[in-house]
């Protein structure tokens, strides 16, 4: 009798190219074609008047254009499918085994994280608590193991749209530290979660809640207080968590003593925003219409960031919130510090005050840090002195 074939362990370097394939067949090959007629008709109608397009150069030239994308298409389809077929049998590296088939894999996620749940779960990234590269398993023995210093004060660091927990290392050969280094020193149990990014705020936001709810009950010894803090979207994350979080026993929120958002972007962020009018505005016209639906391949997670999360997702009642926010600039007053922010999420969409003078967190700390770009804020000399203040 033949033995069964082990499913494969992750998403492998195989499952990436056929991923790609199908990628250059539907926006591509797509794009291209759909441009090209459109081009085509519009200037064989400046030109020549509308009855030009049945003629025999225009129907023979769009013939030959048919078969050339047709061809293309199959070929890339077929490749797609052949390749799907091998890393299902588990040829190939795996993702996961390498730092940057991890930040592929992250990116990904964040850009359509979503669609890859549907159809290429393999390549979905699960809510997880992460150790050395990996997912560590939920139980009392599993983290045991990942945290055999564990103490009562748990630090979760959440990285942002199409990040990954390693993210939280960037600079710190600059810093000679990371956030999670000076808080052990400081006596807490820094814990590193990974998200698939590309999912709506709301369905990770439940992931979330449940996963800090069995980190609490599995906990090696008894949790005594939380800090979360976000990077980004890791705040919004964090925030719809803490509103779906619910249980009969003692829930996770109330262990929650400190929120601390690091360029969050709680009523939305202008870049995203700028997708959307683009896809919108590039849908207008044919010759534009096949870019538009590049844009439009953007994830949950990346629409969602359209808006952030306002008033109807309140803040946890018991906990200090604490709102940093980066600019470009030294001073936030400075005319393109106050336009751009750190590029991606500007000064009042961090702080969650909106032109009316409304806030979303009216008791929260705020420090604002100059010079920096949203991603500066991952490990920034001034953001390490405030959290030793902040979480003595």
């Amino acid at each position: 009798m033949g033995s069964e074939v082990a499913a494969p362990a992750g998403p492998g370097v195989l499952d990436a190219l056929s991923l790609l394939s199908q990628v250059a067949d539907e926006l591509v090959v797509r794009t291209v074609r759909d441009t090209h007629v459109a081009w085509l008709d519009r200037v064989q109608g400046v030109t020549c008047g509308r009855e030009a397009r049945g003629s025999a150069a225009s129907t023979l030239h769009r013939g030959i254009a048919a078969a050339v994308y047709g061809g293309l298409g199959l070929g890339l389809r077929a490749a797609s499918t052949g390749l799907g077929k091998a890393a299902d049998s588990g040829a190939g590296p795996r993702l996961e085994d390498d730092a940057r088939g991890r930040f592929v894999t992250s990116a990904v996620n964040g850009l359509i994280g979503d669609r890859l749940v549907r159809e290429r779960p393999r390549m979905a990234i699960p809510m997880a608590v992460r150790a050395g590269g990996r997912d560590v398993r939920v139980d009392s023995e599993g983290l045991a193991h990942a945290f055999p210093k564990a103490s009562g004060r748990v630090v979760v660091f959440l990285h942002g749209l199409c990040e990954n927990e390693e993210y939280w290392n960037r600079g710190r050969a600059a810093t000679g530290s990371t956030y999670g280094e000076t808080l052990a020193a400081a006596g807490w149990t820094p814990v590193f979660l990974r998200a698939n990014t590309g999912l709506g705020l709301r369905e990770n936001g439940v992931a979330l809640s449940a996963l800090l709810r069995q980190l609490v009950d599995d906990w090696p010894t008894d949790v005594t207080r939380i800090a979360l803090v976000g990077h980004s979207m890791g705040g919004l994350i964090m925030r719809a968590a803490g509103a779906v979080a619910t249980g009969v026993d003692r829930p996770w929120t109330d262990l929650v003593s400190d929120v601390v958002t690091l360029g969050t972007p709680h009523l939305g962020a202008p870049i995203a925003r700028g997708i959307g009018h683009g896809s919108r505005g590039l849908g207008r016209l044919p010759e534009t219409a096949a870019f538009g639906r590049i844009l439009d391949w953007r994830s949950l997670g990346v629409h969602d960031l359209v808006a952030g999360l306002t008033d109807d997702v309140p803040p946890l009642p018991h906990a200090r919130y604490r709102l940093v926010a980066g600019t470009l600039t030294q001073s936030r007053r400075h005319p393109v510090g106050h336009v751009v922010g750190d590029f991606f999420v500007r000064v009042p969409s961090a702080y969650g005050r909106d032109r009316w003078g409304d806030e979303l967190f009216p008791d929260a700390d705020v420090l604002h840090v100059g010079r920096a770009d949203h991603f500066d804020l991952l490990n920034h000399p001034d953001i390490h002195s405030a959290l030793r203040r902040w979480l003595a």
